[in-house]
């Protein structure tokens, strides 16, 4: 059975043994390598726990160039960095407040909830200029970077050092209770009804995709052959190759994110309706990789489902937990406590360290993350989402039709389009994007002098 009660079709039985029996004594490897990883999670767990968010690496923009092989590697392998200073507070600041007053010019604009709208998507001023600033572009550079080919060669249209722009939302959250609509998932994963038009229109990465496209599959191959300890999440071949939506499901995301982001406008600090991750990219991924091919052997809310001794290696069924079954495909991965009980998520969610306006977090495109479902702080939590991305050939096709949009003042070509005829006070314009690295960037052409 599905999270939602719906049956699995057989043939992921089938999808299943292909799988594993690309391994050699798949199932002693298997299982030897399942407990291995419960075991480190085990550990790792009661680590994130206790340090919270402190977990979370931290670093000054201007170190980035400077910082040594082994805070870089923490930063990999965390999968989550909150990076200060990108951009000054007071600019910052500024674009918060002119986003207020757009809003205030617009109440036509297209935003979530309806009742109390506070998500938003256009080409305003303040998210064409954030999205243009040369540190943003920069810091977007660098995690790209952290990406690389294992085989050497070289990959035709990829640039790692040539940031593109992929234009987002806007959130301004304000206090209280209330926002469920974001339980932990992974990008590509989420989906939504209510909130269909502005999640689920921009998701990356796949569902049981992950499983069924053989190339997508590519980027977890060592994980599935029982070597989880060699699974490197940054080899950049695999995921140009991977076809992140087999069933043509609306509200796929057709461009590569490297790391997804948002760049803080206001002071958030945990408890006040921000970012929660789960930050070892690795143990999540390897987890969520090999759990549908165990069960357990007592009830799932037996005392007893941490110990390794009470899972088996079983793929007699067709079912892949955490992954939903929906009328026009399959979304997910989005682990709970019940079906990944490993993961210990009530207690490794964490939430990421006090922002101040200007700093940016961001999280690899593979992190599990969620939303904090209270804001218990005073004034607005605003961000804008701008993640990291790299130049790669789909991505360049994307970002030519995206600066079309843009030009014209309507809706990217990932996002539902406005009503005809809509107008707006206050939408960005070429003449914003100045920098030949931001004109590059949007796709639009370089200006001479």
């Amino acid at each position: 059975m599905n999270m939602q009660g719906t049956r699995w079709p057989e043939r992921f039985v089938d999808l299943k043994r292909q799988i594993v029996e690309a391994t050699p004594d798949y199932e002693k490897r298997l299982t030897e390598s399942w407990k291995d990883l419960l075991g480190e999670l085990d550990k790792r767990a009661a680590d994130i726990a206790q340090v919270g968010p402190d977990y979370i690496p931290q670093v000054q923009y201007e170190d980035l160039d400077k910082l040594s092989a082994e805070e870089v590697d923490i930063i990999r392998r965390k999968g989550t960095v909150v990076i200060k200073d990108v951009v000054d507070d007071s600019e910052a600041r500024a674009w918060k407040t002119s986003l207020d007053n757009f809003v205030q010019a617009n109440p036509h604009v297209q935003g979530f909830p309806e009742e109390d709208k506070q998500f938003f998507m256009l080409w305003t001023r303040p998210q064409v200029q954030a999205r243009a600033h040369p540190n943003v572009l920069k810091a977007s550079a660098w995690l790209n970077k952290q990406y690389h080919v294992k085989s050497g060669k070289p990959l035709e249209g990829v640039d790692l050092n040539v940031p593109l722009v992929y234009a987002d939302r806007f959130r301004i959250r304000h206090p209280g209770p209330g926002w469920d609509r974001f339980p932990p998932h992974v990008d590509g994963a989420f989906h939504d009804t209510k909130f269909n038009h502005w999640d689920a229109k921009r998701t990356q990465g796949g569902a049981i995709e992950r499983w069924e496209d053989e190339n997508f599959r590519k980027c977890f191959a060592d994980i599935l052959s029982g070597n989880w300890r060699a699974h490197d999440p940054y080899e950049l071949e695999g995921r140009l190759d991977a076809r992140s939506s087999l069933y043509g499901r609306p509200g796929q995301a057709t461009i590569f994110r490297s790391f997804q982001g948002w760049l803080a406008m206001s002071e958030a600090a945990p408890t006040q309706g921000t970012l929660r991750v789960f930050p070892d990219l690795i143990l999540s991924n390897a987890y969520t990789i090999l759990r549908p091919f165990f069960r357990p052997t007592v009830p799932l809310d037996s005392e007893d489902i941490l110990k390794p001794e009470n899972w088996v290696f079983d793929i007699s069924t067709p079912d892949f937990p955490g992954i939903l079954i929906l009328a026009d495909g399959f979304s997910g991965p989005r682990p709970t406590p019940e079906l990944h009980p490993h993961l210990r998520l009530e207690k490794t969610m964490t939430s990421v360290p006090k922002v101040n306006p200007g700093d940016m977090v961001f999280w690899h495109c593979d992190v599990v993350h969620s939303v904090e479902k209270e804001h218990t702080g005073q004034e607005d939590s605003a961000v804008m989402y701008i993640g990291a991305v790299p130049k790669t050939p789909m991505n360049t096709e994307y970002v030519k039709k995206q600066a079309e949009t843009f030009l014209a003042g309507i809706n990217p070509p990932d996002f539902v389009k406005d009503k005809p005829s809509t107008t707006y006070v206050g939408l960005g314009v070429d003449a914003d994007v100045k920098e030949p690295i931001a004109r590059v960037a949007m796709g639009l052409p370089i200006q001479v002098a």
